[in-house]
């Protein structure tokens, strides 16, 4: 499916919240074992006209050199938020911009990382009118593009919702420069009574957005899925992994649905990205 074109006007108007930009060495404390960085997190927010009734805020973390370097621009991995957070949980909390500096520091490829609000959708469309995939695809991306980005060359990763979002994104084939898809305890399930109420409209949106029969989709797409021994969601995530096809990198560690496990992988999911968007 193409990009939908986005005049200078429109871009103009997804920027209008405005866009600032801060020195990550000044930001959030430094997580255990790493120094902090000397790239960049810029922010800003849109109104998308699919999710008029709020505003969309949004940050991505460019590492030490800048967009582009004098080189070609740095490709991007979109990151997909869980339930009850926002765009800033991927820096914030997980700190990904310090784990994307050490990658880079250690001699692994350059990429941005990118977040955006998606508030409690399950990254589909809703009943509500409330839809966040074409927000990513047809707002999102654009915006990222007239940051410097290269959005040709694009991954997509997420945890929990935002997991099963990433999952579901790749699916549709819908960002024709993807490269890898990554899902950390992706929230998914076979049946639409198994899980949460929130999730899905009712039976008919959750067979429309299936993921479980979506896998064959994701035959040639570069993959990881991630989940701890101690989470819930284990036993689910197995069955969905059990049915991919094609080759995958990821496993079943030690850890819990929570940001410490999070953490605990996401230097090897930063690397895997790095990888495939080189």
């Amino acid at each position: 499916m193409e990009f939908a074109t986005l005049g200078r006007r429109r871009l103009l108007e997804l920027g209008a919240g405005g866009v600032t930009a801060a020195v990550l060495a000044a930001c959030a404390p430094v997580a255990d074992g790493l120094t902090a960085s000397t790239g960049e997190v810029r922010s800003g927010s849109f109104t998308s006209r699919f999710r008029p009734d709020t505003g969309t805020n949004w940050s991505v973390a460019i590492p030490a050199g800048g967009a582009d370097s004098g080189q070609r621009p740095l490709p991007v991995a979109l990151f997909l938020h869980g339930t009850g957070a926002d765009h800033r949980m991927v820096f914030d909390d997980l700190q990904a911009d310090r784990f994307l500096a050490q990658h880079v520091a250690r001699g692994g490829s350059r990429f941005a990382i990118a977040a955006v609000d998606g508030g409690e959708s399950w990254w589909h469309p809703r009943a509500t009118g409330t839809e966040t995939q074409s927000m990513v695809v047809e707002e999102f991306l654009p915006l990222l593009a007239s940051q410097g980005l290269d959005t040709g060359r694009t991954a997509v990763f997420g945890l929990s919702m935002g997991g099963f979002g990433a999952l579901l994104l790749a699916s549709r084939h819908r960002i024709p420069g993807l490269r890898a898809v990554a899902a950390m305890s992706p929230a998914v399930w076979s049946m639409h009574d198994a899980g949460r109420a929130d999730n899905f409209d009712n039976a008919a949106d959750f067979e429309a957005n299936d993921i479980f029969a979506l896998r064959p989709e994701l035959e040639m797409l570069p993959k990881r899925i991630d989940c701890g021994t101690g989470d819930n969601l284990l036993y689910s995530v197995k069955d969905y992994v059990s049915g991919l096809p094609g080759e995958h990198e990821g496993g079943f560690q030690d850890g819990g649905h929570d940001s410490g496990y999070w953490r605990s992988i996401l230097p090897d999911v930063i690397s895997f990205l790095g990888r495939n968007l080189a």
